[in-house]
């Protein structure tokens, strides 16, 4: 019996146009020390072959048609009831959109007993590579695919029978950039302006960004407030500041509330922070199927009588970011829902009494505003000590 072995080199998060490195390790577990073999032949396990690709699968959840003017891949036309045929995407539900030429690591490698032997595979994701998403309608997966198969057993007077492809999956991430504005011009001259840690000292690499990457943090790190009057029928109900509209994965959404100028009063708010998952125009099953919509943090507050209130909302590491293709679209929003009442005496001091007894009722109206927000990919860290791994045994 031999074990696969794979591990990823700089972790499992890349951008399209990066080399994907995997080291991949083909043992033979030494024999335990009560069993003894009758000759150097049977203790030697031989692999026929060995070979490694990245796929990108897209599935739908039933009700939303797969693109259907794309042509096949090779790898989709392979139908073989057996499992003794190379088949990557055996046992997935879906169509590849995305897949790499298959790499040869080796043909017919022999293990002894407590032997070991590594390969390192190396590919380059392509620069139209679609982004990895799971989302309640639409889903891309990006897997390396290790394939490899043991060499026939050949007995006398018999026929060999072909032993089972066996398949080793490690799962990959893939940000996509492409939300970044194509006018390079604007921050070609400027310098860096993504917050620093003085502590730490800059490497090579950091100087040597891709023009794409330097772009990005420049927009994410620039701060550009605005304000919006937030009004009803009856009069203003607030002023909300936002700092910046452009955001990084793991970043903060930072905003304020002046209610210092409100002729309506506020009871209440609530600030959702949401993805909306749009289907193309020409894959829509049926005219509802239009969007999902998936809630991730909130801020709720009860501002009765405040002047001023602060708005805090993590973006999470795990979420995607803004994109689109042909079949689907994600966009990021602030949903709010203010909860607002009417000016009244019920809300003034009686003048016999020195405490103010709240009212029992209230006459409430909501209201909703959305404000559209973009989402960029935050930069993959490299952390080769956390690598993960992944095995399979043949």
């Amino acid at each position: 019996m031999i074990e696969i072995t794979a591990k990823l080199i700089g972790g499992p998060v890349y951008l399209p146009g990066e080399n994907v490195g995997c080291y991949i390790t083909f043992t033979n577990p030494p024999l335990p020390a009560h069993i003894r073999s009758r000759s150097n032949r049977d203790t030697l396990e031989s692999l026929a072959w060995a070979s490694a690709q990245i796929h990108c699968l897209c599935s739908t959840n039933g009700k939303v048609p797969l693109p259907s003017k794309t042509p096949y891949l090779p790898e989709e036309k392979v139908v073989s009831n057996s499992d003794t045929s190379y088949a990557p995407c055996r046992g997935d539900r879906g169509r590849i959109v995305l897949s790499t030429t298959p790499k040869i690591l080796f043909c017919d490698l022999k293990l002894a007993p407590g032997e070991s032997k590594s390969y390192f595979y190396s590919q380059g994701l392509p620069l139209e590579a679609l982004p990895s998403y799971t989302g309640q309608l639409v889903k891309y997966s990006y897997k390396i695919t290790i394939g490899t198969q043991r060499v026939p057993l050949q007995s006398p007077g018999s026929v060999s029978i072909p032993p089972p492809v066996k398949l080793l999956r490690v799962p990959l991430r893939v940000l996509d950039v492409s939300g970044v504005p194509e006018d390079r011009g604007l921050c070609e001259d400027s310098e860096d302006l993504s917050p620093s840690n003085p502590f730490l000292e800059s490497t090579a690499k950091d100087h040597e960004q891709d023009p794409t990457i330097q772009l990005l943090q420049n927009i994410t790190a620039r701060r550009n407030p605005n304000f919006y009057n937030i009004t009803n029928s009856k009069g203003k109900v607030a002023r909300f500041c936002l700092f910046k509209q452009a955001y990084k994965l793991g970043e903060d959404i930072i905003g304020t509330f002046d209610f210092s100028g409100a002729t309506v009063p506020c009871v209440q708010f609530t600030v959702t922070l949401q993805s909306e998952e749009v289907i193309g125009e020409e894959y829509k099953a049926d005219a509802k199927q239009m969007r999902a919509i998936v809630s991730f943090s909130n801020c709720h507050e009860v501002c009765l009588s405040m002047k001023q209130c602060l708005l805090n909302l993590p973006i999470p590491l795990h979420a995607t970011p803004t994109f689109s293709t042909r079949l689907v679209s994600l966009r990021w929003r602030l949903h709010f829902e203010f909860v607002t009442t009417q000016p009244d005496s019920v809300f003034r001091l009686p003048p016999d009494s020195s405490t103010w007894q709240g009212p029992g009722l209230l006459t409430i109206e909501t209201m909703i505003w959305d404000l559209p927000i973009q989402i960029y990919p935050s930069l993959p860290t490299p952390e080769p000590q956390t690598n993960t791994q992944y095995s399979q045994l043949v």
